[in-house]
């Protein structure tokens, strides 16, 4: 008996087989290239460091704001 004349070996092997030649034969154009998602990525990058400098910026503007007493207990007197 041949292991390889299993029905379940043989199935594998005619999918396996179906999967390779769509591969070989896709086309490959599809889809985004390695350089746009680059450029892609540069730019949300770019995006979130902005947005992220505008709330740093904000929250440092409304802590220098904000009134302190001397420490002395008299309310700054």
């Amino acid at each position: 008996m041949n292991p390889l004349d299993d029905p379940l070996i043989l199935y594998t092997r005619a999918w396996l087989g179906v999967r390779l030649d769509r591969l070989r034969t896709e086309e490959r154009s599809r889809g985004a290239s390695a350089i746009e998602w680059a450029i892609i990525t540069g730019i949300l990058a770019s995006i979130a460091i902005a947005i992220g400098l505008v709330i740093f910026n904000k929250v440092k503007d409304a802590g220098n704001n904000i009134k302190v007493g001397n420490g002395t207990g008299n309310g700054g007197r």
